[in-house]
């Protein structure tokens, strides 16, 4: 087997999923990738990432979020949501990187890595690891309200809930407890 067939291998079979884009455009993907997408490759080459996402705000709110860190530092992580060929959501570790720091989307190499619960400490729902993927980020309970659709009240009730679940007193807390468990 010569380099290239190695480099080949190696790229298809790592164990996160990895993507290259132009402008959001899918130029390559993974194996590893595709099984967590629940695509083929050739359903997802050519395909702009909205195929990923749940609607297009989100679509777009990602992209708003991600683009001065690369501009910055031409890195960018975060946990999300990826919408799976059969409809339902998968909570990802999410990395980037720019190769075009002047023009950030123009081509992207980006890794996903599913997060399968941890049986050493509390479990999260899909909404409590949304509320929590936006409080790292610095949000208020109105502002999660917002770009999730759902009242203020609700994302309280979330964020009560997680304090109770962990033992913990705020909001810092919470997130400092979740690093140590590696949520």
């Amino acid at each position: 087997m010569d380099q290239s067939d190695l480099t080949h291998l190696a790229f298809d079979h790592a164990p996160v999923g990895i993507v290259m884009t132009s402008h959001r455009v899918i130029d390559s993907c993974n194996a590893t990738f595709c099984r967590l997408s629940g695509y083929a490759a050739e359903q997802l080459l050519g395909q702009s990432f909205r195929l990923l996402y749940g609607s297009e705000a989100e679509f777009i709110h990602i992209r708003d979020i991600g683009l001065e860190p690369l501009r910055r530092s031409g890195d960018y992580a975060d946990e999300r949501m990826l919408r799976h060929a059969g409809g339902h959501a998968i909570w990802c570790r999410f990395r980037a990187r720019t190769l075009t720091p002047d023009d950030p989307l123009a081509r992207i190499v980006m890794t996903f890595a599913p997060i399968t619960p941890r049986s050493d400490g509390p479990a999260l729902t899909p909404r409590e690891r949304q509320v929590v993927s936006w409080l790292a980020r610095g949000r208020t309970s109105k502002e999660i309200a917002q770009i999730l659709g759902l009242s203020p009240r609700t994302i309280e009730d979330v964020r009560a809930r997680l304090l109770k679940k962990f033992g913990v007193r705020n909001a810092a807390l919470l997130l400092a407890r979740l690093s140590d468990l590696g949520q």
